[in-house]
C-alpha cells in the first residue's frame, strides 16, 4: 500500500474506532480504552514516518480528486506545523482515551462518549493536515459539531446543553467567517490549496480585498481560539466531563484558531493590519483570562481561565513581528500541550477521588494521593516557567523576543510578565493547595488514582521534562521545522535548558517573584477581582444570552409577519417581488425595450385575434361567479393557440387547445361538485392594489418578452436538436424529442405536479362530498342551500 493511501488510512481510522466504540465498551466494559487507544497509536506510528523529510525543511502532499471541475481536493499537507500538531492530537489523544475509561469507568453511556472523542479527534486531524480550502472548512466545522456533543454530552443538565449550545454558536459562527475568507483568498490567489498558497503571499497582501479577506479570517481563528471578546464560550464549556476539558484545552479545538494564524502566516502576516490586530487582541487576551483565572475556586475553571491567557499569549507572539517571536510561540505551544493536559488530568483525578474541585474545600492530599501530587508538581514547574522543564525554555524564547528597548517591546513585555505572573499562581495553587496544609475531610475518602487516570498525565509531565533536557533532538524534529512552516522561510531553534545570564533571564526571575507574591496573596487577588466584576455587572456571557434571547424575539416576530398562513398573503408577495424584477431592475440599468410595441403592418386578424384575447380577459374579471370566471379563462387559451397556429406551430397549437380544453372541463366540474359562492368578495380597497400589482406583472411580462425578442436570434440549440434528434434519439419531430428525451426529467417533474394537483383535487372533492352527506343525513333540507 502506498503512502498516499496509507495516509489516507491513518486520518479515517478515529472515524472507524468512533464506530466500533460502542460494541467494544459493550464487550469489555472501561477495558476497551485499551484496545481503543491502539488507533490514535498507531496514527502516530505513521506520521512518526514522516519526521525525517520534515526536519530537512522538506513539504510532503498528497490526496485524491474531489470534484475536479471546480479544483477541489481531498489532499493533504504535512510539514514542521501540522506533523507536530498531528502527534500532539494523536498522541495526547491516545493518552485522552485510556484516561476516559478510567474516569467514565461503569457510566451507562461510556461507549457513546468513546465514539464523541474520538470523532473529534479525526475532526481535528483533518483541520491540522487539511491542504485543501474545502476539506479545512469541513473538517473545521465538524470539529464545532463534535465539541458540541462532548459539551452536551451530560444532556440532562441545563448547564451542559447552554455550554454546548454556547459553543455551538460561537465557533460554528466564527467557521462562516472563515468561509468567507477562503473564497476571498481563493478569488485574489487562484488556488484552492494551502500549499500552492504561499507564493501568492505579495498578491494577497497588496489586494484592495486584503483587508476584507484578513477580518474574516480573523472572526474565524478568534472564536475558534477564545480570543477577547468571544472568550466566554471556554470557561462554560468546563461542563463537559474531565476527558473532553483536558483535551479541549491541551491538544485540539482551542489550538485550531492559532493553528490557522500560524499557517496564513506567510500569507497575510507581516502588514500593519497583521502587527496591530493579532497582537492586541492576544495580549488583552493573555491580562484578562489570567486575571479571570485567580477569580476562581474551581480547579477547572482556574485551568480554563489560563488556556484562555496562553491563547492569547500565542496569538500576541505569532502577529508580533519581533525576532524569535515565531520561536518564542512554537516553544509554548508544545510546552502549554504538555503541561495543560496534565493538569487538567490532575483536576479531574483530585474530583474522582474526592468528590470536589472546589480549592477551597481541598488540602492534606499529599499523604493519600503523593503520585497525583508529584505530577501535579512537574506540570507547575513547567507552566510557571521554572529550570528544567520545556516551560522554562519556553518563556525565555518568549522573553528574549521581547527583550528590545523600544516602546512597543516594553509594552508587550510588561504584559507577558503581569500574564505569566498571574498564571505562575495559579498553576501552583491548582498543584499545592489541594495537597499541602491540613487535611481537609471531603465528599469521598480520597486515595491514589488507578493505572487508567494516572498515566496520561504522568506522561505528558515527563515528557515536559524530557524534551527539555534533549532540547537538541526536539528542536532539530520539533521546533525548527515548525517555526520554519510558520515563517515561510527557514528558522532555526537553538535555545538550551542551560540558563543563561541576560535580560530575558532577569526577566523569568522578575516574573517567578511577582507569581510567588501572587500566591501568597491568592485570596485577597480574587476577592479583588470579585469586586471589579461585581461593579461591571455586564460581561459577554450575559451579552451572549441577550443576543439569543432577542435573536428570537426577532425571529419569531418577523416570522410572524412573513409567514401569516393565508395564502394570499403569500401570493401578493411574491407578485410585488416579481413586479419589482421586471419592472424596477430594468429601469435602473436601462434595459427596457426601445422597439414599439406594435409593428405598423401587424395584420388585421392577428389583431382580431388579440382583441378577443383582452376581451375574455374583461369578462373574466367581471365574471359573476367562478364558474363563468373558469368558462371564460379559456378564451385567452385558445387565443394563444391560435396565434401559434398562425405562426407555423401546428403541433403546439394543438397541445394548447387540448390543455385550455381539458382546464375549463376538469375546473368546471370540480367547481360544480363544489358549489362555491360568488368569486370574489374583495373590498374596492383591496381591489385597487391587487389590480395595480396585476397590471405590473403582466406590462413587466410583455416588457421582458419585447426585449428577448428583439435580440439577434442564436441558432445554436436549434442546430444542435436539429443535429442530434434524429441520430441520438431517432425522432423525427423535434419538439417530441425535446420533451421526451432531451428534457425527459422536466417532463417528469411536470407529470408529478400534475397527479399531485390532481389527487388534492380529488381528495378535496371528496372532502366536500362528505360533508354535503353527513349535513343532509342531519338535515335533509341543509343541501340545498350548501
Amino acid at each position: 500500500m502506498d503512502v498516499a493511501a496509507l495516509t489516507f488510512l491513518a486520518l479515517a481510522l478515529p472515524f472507524v474506532a468512533a464506530l466500533l466504540a460502542p460494541l467494544l465498551t459493550r464487550l469489555l466494559g472501561h477495558n476497551a480504552a485499551w484496545v481503543l487507544a491502539l488507533f490514535p497509536l498507531a496514527i502516530v506510528l505513521h506520521f512518526i514516518r514522516f519526521w525525517p523529510e520534515v526536519a530537512k525543511g522538506e513539504v510532503v502532499t498528497g490526496g485524491y480528486a474531489w470534484i475536479p471541475s471546480f479544483n477541489v481536493s481531498f489532499s493533504w499537507l504535512i510539514d514542521g506545523l501540522s506533523l507536530t500538531f498531528v502527534l500532539l492530537i494523536a498522541g495526547i489523544g491516545a493518552l485522552i482515551v485510556l484516561y476516559s475509561g478510567g474516569y467514565l469507568k461503569g457510566h451507562p453511556q461510556q461507549g457513546r462518549f468513546f465514539s464523541f472523542i474520538l470523532m473529534f479527534m479525526g475532526s481535528m486531524l483533518g483541520v491540522v493536515v487539511s491542504d485543501s480550502f474545502l476539506m479545512l472548512f469541513v473538517f473545521w466545522e465538524l470539529t464545532s459539531i463534535t465539541s458540541f456533543l462532548l459539551i452536551g454530552f451530560d444532556h440532562s443538565r441545563e448547564a451542559a446543553r447552554r455550554a454546548a449550545l454556547q459553543a455551538l454558536v460561537v465557533t460554528g459562527g466564527g467557521g462562516l467567517f472563515l468561509l468567507a475568507g477562503l473564497l476571498i483568498i481563493w478569488n485574489v490567489s487562484g488556488v484552492t490549496q494551502l500549499s500552492l498558497l504561499s507564493a501568492f503571499g505579495s498578491e494577497m497582501r497588496e489586494s484592495p480585498f486584503y483587508l476584507a479577506a484578513l477580518l474574516l479570517v480573523l472572526g474565524g481563528a478568534f472564536t475558534k481560539s477564545a480570543q477577547f471578546p468571544f472568550h466566554f464560550w471556554l470557561p462554560n464549556a468546563m461542563e463537559a466531563p474531565t476527558p473532553v476539558s483536558a483535551y479541549l484545552h491541551s491538544a485540539t479545538m482551542v489550538k485550531a484558531g492559532v493553528y490557522l494564524l500560524m499557517r496564513l502566516n506567510p500569507v497575510l502576516g507581516g502588514t500593519p493590519e497583521w502587527q496591530i490586530l493579532l497582537p492586541l487582541f492576544g495580549g488583552a487576551t493573555l491580562v484578562i483570562g489570567a486575571a479571570l483565572a485567580c477569580r476562581q475556586t474551581d480547579l477547572k475553571l482556574m485551568l480554563a481561565y489560563t488556556t484562555m491567557a496562553s491563547l492569547g499569549l500565542l496569538v500576541m507572539l505569532t502577529g508580533l513581528g519581533a525576532p524569535h517571536a515565531i520561536e518564542a510561540a512554537v516553544l509554548y505551544l508544545v510546552a502549554h500541550s504538555l503541561f495543560k493536559g496534565a493538569l487538567f488530568m490532575v483536576a479531574g483525578i483530585i474530583d474522582h477521588e474526592t468528590g470536589t474541585r472546589d480549592v477551597t474545600r481541598l488540602g492534606g492530599l499529599r499523604s493519600a494521593m503523593p503520585l497525583t501530587f508529584v505530577i501535579a508538581l512537574a506540570a507547575a514547574f513547567s507552566m510557571g516557567g521554572l529550570f528544567p522543564f520545556f516551560g522554562f525554555i519556553a518563556k525565555e524564547e518568549i522573553y528574549y523576543a521581547l527583550s528590545g528597548f523600544d516602546r512597543r517591546s516594553l509594552v508587550f513585555a510588561a504584559i507577558a510578565i503581569l500574564g505569566n505572573a498571574l498564571m505562575f499562581a495559579v498553576a501552583f495553587a491548582v498543584a499545592l493547595k489541594p495537597f499541602v496544609g491540613a487535611k481537609i475531610e471531603t465528599p469521598k475518602a480520597p486515595h491514589e488514582a488507578p493505572i487508567l487516570l494516572w498515566l496520561g498525565p504522568a506522561l505528558l509531565a515527563a515528557k515536559g521534562l524530557s524534551a527539555a533536557l534533549l532540547s537538541g533532538l526536539t528542536h532539530e524534529l520539533v521546533s525548527t521545522p515548525m517555526a520554519s512552516a510558520i515563517a515561510g522561510e527557514p528558522r532555526a531553534v537553538t535555545i538550551s535548558v542551560v540558563p543563561h545570564v541576560g535580560l530575558p533571564l532577569i526577566m523569568s526571575i522578575v516574573t517567578a517573584v511577582i507569581g510567588i507574591g501572587f500566591y501568597l496573596k491568592l485570596d485577597r487577588v480574587r476577592a479583588f477581582m470579585a469586586t471589579i466584576l461585581a461593579d461591571i455587572g455586564w460581561g459577554p456571557d450575559r451579552g451572549f444570552d441577550q443576543f439569543i434571547r432577542g435573536l428570537v424575539r426577532f425571529s419569531v416576530t418577523l416570522t410572524r409577519r412573513l409567514q401569516s398562513g393565508r395564502l394570499e398573503v403569500y401570493m401578493t408577495a411574491t407578485f410585488i417581488l416579481i413586479a419589482f424584477v421586471l419592472l424596477v431592475v430594468p429601469i435602473a440599468y436601462g434595459e427596457f425595450p426601445r422597439a414599439p410595441f406594435f409593428a405598423a403592418d401587424v395584420p388585421l386578424h392577428e389583431l382580431a385575434i388579440m382583441a378577443i384575447a383582452v376581451i375574455g380577459l374583461i369578462a373574466v374579471v367581471l365574471a359573476a361567479d367562478r364558474l363563468t370566471a373558469i368558462v371564460s379563462l379559456g378564451i385567452q387559451g385558445f387565443a394563444v393557440a391560435v396565434i401559434f397556429l398562425l405562426y407555423g406551430a401546428p403541433d403546439l397549437a394543438f397541445t394548447q387547445f387540448m390543455i385550455e380544453t381539458l382546464s375549463v372541463v376538469v375546473l368546471a366540474l370540480v367547481m360544480t361538485r363544489l358549489r362555491l359562492s360568488p368569486s370574489d368578495h374583495r373590498p374596492l380597497a383591496q381591489k385597487i392594489p391587487d389590480v395595480a400589482i396585476a397590471l405590473a406583472c403582466g406590462l413587466g411580462f410583455g416588457l421582458m418578452l419585447l426585449k428577448v425578442t428583439g435580440v439577434p436570434f442564436d441558432a445554436t440549440l436549434t442546430d444542435f436538436f436539429n443535429l442530434y434528434s434524429k441520430s441520438i434519439a431517432h425522432g423525427a419531430n423535434v419538439v417530441n424529442v425535446i420533451i421526451v428525451d432531451f428534457r425527459g426529467t422536466d417532463t417528469l417533474g411536470e407529470i408529478a405536479v400534475v397527479m399531485v394537483t390532481g389527487l388534492a383535487i380529488l381528495s378535496l372533492v371528496r372532502l366536500r362530498a362528505g360533508s354535503l352527506r353527513r349535513v343532509a343525513d342531519n338535515d335533509p333540507d341543509a343541501e340545498e342551500g350548501a
